[in-house]
């Protein structure tokens, strides 16, 4: 599996996506900050994290549409699904991979925070708690990325299905209280992921809404291994 993972991790900088990936989201993360801090007046950065979610669901595409629709379309994805590694490492190997390079990206423009320090106070247990949840935001997102990718040999169909769907999810709270159905509301409920959020913006510790992100992640992980493993086998 680490084989596998150190090769689609050097893949996202032998081409420029993870080059790209990295500066975007530096540049925008950098300017959406300094606008709710430091041109509002402000060191809450709370808002600024709740902000950076739809960011993410623009990005993390980016950087998983090419996990398993690229393998299809170059027909390698073959010699990964009959290699000796089993199929649930790989789809793990490029989990982790894609994650590491969001992650990273996350925590190196956490670094701007530090530079807020001059204009006030800042809230230790709300902006430790905004970044943790963004780490785990980020960390069920890149697993839909990885299921839509594996669905799929286009990696622009990967990417705005992706896109879609984690609108879908960012929303779903929305639609909940338009919604008078009872099962779609508890469909609903059950995939929106800003609303559990909104509990680490208090700077508070919900563990049930981190077993969310974790349940969420390990779902589509899941399926994702599915996938292939019907494929395999087909």
């Amino acid at each position: 599996m680490f084989a596998v993972y150190k090769k689609e991790l050097r893949s996202y900088f032998t081409t420029p996506l993870g080059y790209i990936f990295c500066a975007v989201y530096l540049a925008v993360s950098g300017f959406m900050l300094s606008l709710f801090t430091v041109h509002s007046g402000s060191v809450d950065v709370s808002s600024y994290f709740s902000l950076m979610i739809y960011l993410n669901i623009i990005l993390i595409p980016i950087i998983t549409m090419k996990s398993f629709a690229e393998e299809r379309k170059l027909k390698t994805e073959q010699l990964l699904v009959t290699s000796p590694v089993s199929v649930s490492s790989v789809v793990t190997a490029k989990f982790l991979a894609s994650y590491t390079i969001y992650a990273l990206s996350l925590l190196v423009s956490c670094l701007y925070i530090l530079g807020l320090q001059s204009y006030g106070t800042i809230n230790a247990p709300k902006t430790y708690g905004c970044i943790f949840a963004m780490l785990l935001v980020g960390m069920s997102f890149v697993a839909v990325g990885i299921f839509i990718s594996s669905l799929t040999e286009n990696i622009v169909t990967a990417a705005v299905g992706t896109m879609g769907t984690l609108l879908l999810m960012a929303f779903a709270s929305v639609l909940n209280s338009r919604i008078d159905i009872y099962i779609v509301r508890q469909i609903l409920s059950w995939v929106s992921v800003y609303s559990r959020y909104q509990y680490f913006t208090y700077g508070l510790f919900d563990v049930s809404a981190a077993l969310y992100y974790v349940s969420i992640t390990v779902v589509f992980l899941f399926l994702a291994v599915r996938v292939h493993d019907r494929r395999r086998w087909a």
